[in-house]
């Protein structure tokens, strides 16, 4: 593991355009349980899994009673508010700041990069800490509205300030699609990059899957996994190499090692 961990930081030190995409794998070490894992939340329930595939058909069909139900029924995941970034959240903010990781891309809905000082992340599938206007993309903090107020006066849903919009939270649904300004950004960043640092993702969940995919076309370009065991894009030879563990203890291994490299 030392040789891989000193060979991605040579790596890195080389990119000009280097990025990050990260998944539920570098936020279940802040103790965020994931999904589809064998103590996952859908794992564990499947009738949520069930109720989550039919939640953006929902807000189509009434947005207000999505609301009610969002904001009187248990959080699967938590008070997210309360959790905190771990050292693997923190060496990617060390390499952005080293000016090395030029973007963070992320699955994770849990605000845990931004929390941490990432200065650019696109997230992915949206964020519990936003709401997001469904007509314009304008996104808002949750307590640009007060929600409870709205569900006590009966006047759900939320408004858009900008356009009148309908707002739902800003969190991806199943069969919704990637908000467009999101999914255009990170196709450039994965067309650019001249190295990709995968962390914590197991690669399955499309479409944000098939950016490794979309880097791979490019020739010159460095793609280095860091998940706990070999994905699909380890078979699928996408990755170049993979450092096998967690990402809160191989993350700052390679910070130490660029640091040390640099003098």
């Amino acid at each position: 593991m030392e040789q891989l961990i000193e060979k991605a930081a040579r790596d890195l030190l080389k990119a000009k355009h280097a990025i990050a995409l990260t998944g539920a794998g570098i936020s279940t070490e802040s103790g965020i349980p994931d999904f589809r894992g064998p103590q996952g939340i859908w794992t564990k329930n499947p009738e949520a899994e069930r109720k989550a595939y039919e939640g953006y058909q929902r807000f189509m069909e009434d947005p207000k009673s999505y609301w009610e139900s969002a904001l009187t029924g248990p959080n699967l995941l938590g008070n997210l508010a309360d959790r905190m970034p771990n050292p693997g959240h923190y060496a990617l903010v060390e390499l952005e700041k080293l000016g090395i990781i030029k973007c963070v891309l992320t699955q994770n809905v849990d605000g845990l990069h931004e929390k941490a000082g990432i200065k650019r992340v696109l997230e992915y599938h949206g964020s519990v800490m936003k709401l997001r206007c469904v007509s314009c993309n304008a996104r808002f903090g949750r307590d640009a509205f007060d929600l409870l107020a709205l569900l006590r006066e009966n006047r759900l849903p939320p408004r858009c300030p900008e356009c009148n919009g309908v707002v739902k939270s800003d969190t991806v649904s199943f069969g919704e699609p990637i908000p467009a300004d999101v999914a255009q950004q990170s196709f450039e960043e994965a067309q650019r990059c001249d190295l990709m640092l995968i962390c914590g993702t197991s690669a399955v969940v499309f479409p944000f899957a098939s950016l490794p995919r979309v880097a791979r076309q490019r020739r010159a370009v460095t793609i280095i996994e860091v998940n706990a065991e070999p994905t699909p894009l380890t078979y699928e030879r996408i990755s170049d190499y993979l450092i096998a563990g967690k990402t809160g203890e191989i993350l700052p291994g390679i910070v130490e090692a660029v640091k040390r490299m640099r003098g």
